[in-house]
């Protein structure tokens, strides 16, 4: 929060091991020269896949025979079961997910279509949808990719729902509020919707074991999981070694490259010098400054690089080692500065 950010004076950067970062007001740790980082590509295989494991469990509802079989019932049927061979994914939001369902969807021979807010390259075979309307009309399996944004809110709602096709999926993979589940609740119910896969929710209980409910509970042909579309073993080792690289480049070398709140700067090291970073506001002129004391004082500049934001401003210098601290207490004293620090 911006009270917590503006408390920890001492704070350099943030880690969120996970692949949002929503959890962190993302304006005020900019404002304080707070780096946050994420691992936005780290569980990208594992969520394609469960999209794909899960479509084929929907289209040929194995959720109800799988509970008929457990409860003693024999339902051997093929009413209403097919094959994805053949059929259209509806893909919204063509990310690094997306991408990737996309390229598995047409490894089983299935015909893809997108939309995408943004202009995207397509991968192998699929066709960039004009709007939703036309997607959601053709698709057999619509699967959702899209952030949390208020374009985003109850995107799919009873309106857009009336659109799919009679008898196809939804999976939500994405964020919870991208759903109308009420909406969906009755659209299921009415036989409108054929089955649903679900993994996020607007609200979500805050540990295990806690009392989760939600709408689609006991409904026919509806996978609910606990947000675990990216919880495997190999994207949680995944995660952590991205974050922990990205948090040591920072800290030991300045390198900033995927932050969301520091504007990205990869450098190499200068032998014979010591780096400093200077984090300030956007405002004209502040590198003119530092140049400026920096040569009043004779401190020679082996090395400047600068990156700037709609906000803040990024310089790194590397200076002569035995003028060093001179350099970052002259520095501390330029105004706009958020933020000084002496790498080695």
């Amino acid at each position: 929060t911006p009270a917590v950010l503006a408390a920890a004076a001492k704070l350099q950067a943030i880690g969120c091991f996970c692949i949002g970062v929503n959890q962190v007001n993302l304006d005020a740790a900019t404002a304080n020269g707070v780096a946050v980082f994420n691992a936005p590509y780290s569980n990208t295989r594992s969520v394609a896949e469960l999209v794909i494991g899960a479509s084929i469990l929907l289209v040929r509802k194995i959720l109800d025979k799988n509970k008929a079989a457990h409860e003693g019932a024999w339902m051997k049927d093929a009413t209403g079961s097919h094959e994805l061979r053949g059929k259209t994914m509806g893909i919204i939001g063509y990310g690094n997910i997306g991408s990737q369902v996309s390229v598995l969807a047409e490894a089983l021979g299935m015909k893809v279509m997108f939309y995408d807010a943004e202009t995207k390259l397509p991968l192998g075979n699929a066709n960039d949808s004009k709007n939703l309307k036309e997607l959601l009309q053709q698709s057999d399996v619509v699967t959702l990719h899209v952030p949390e944004l208020a374009s985003t809110k109850n995107l799919i709602n009873k309106s857009n729902l009336g659109h799919f096709k009679k008898g196809a999926i939804l999976l939500n993979y994405a964020r919870g509020e991208v759903v109308d589940l009420p909406a969906l609740s009755k659209a299921i119910l009415s036989g409108h919707i054929g089955g649903a896969a679900i993994d996020v929710y607007p609200q979500e209980p805050e540990k295990n074991g806690d009392t989760f409910t939600s709408v689609l509970q006991g409904l026919p042909n509806v996978l609910l999981t606990p947000h675990i579309g990216g919880s495997t073993q190999e994207a949680q080792s995944n995660i952590g070694e991205d974050v922990s690289n990205k948090l040591f480049n920072y800290l030991e070398k300045g390198i900033s490259t995927g932050s969301h709140t520091i504007p990205p700067l990869a450098l190499p090291a200068q032998e014979g010098a010591h780096r400093i970073l200077h984090i300030h506001n956007n405002v004209p002129g502040v590198l003119s400054q530092i140049n400026t004391l920096l040569s009043k004082n004779n401190i020679n500049i082996l090395a400047q690089y600068l990156k700037t934001n709609d906000d803040i401003g990024y310089v790194v210098l590397d200076v002569d080692k035995g003028l060093s601290k001179n350099a970052i207490e002259l520095l501390r004293g330029v105004k706009e500065t958020i933020k000084v620090r002496m790498l080695y």
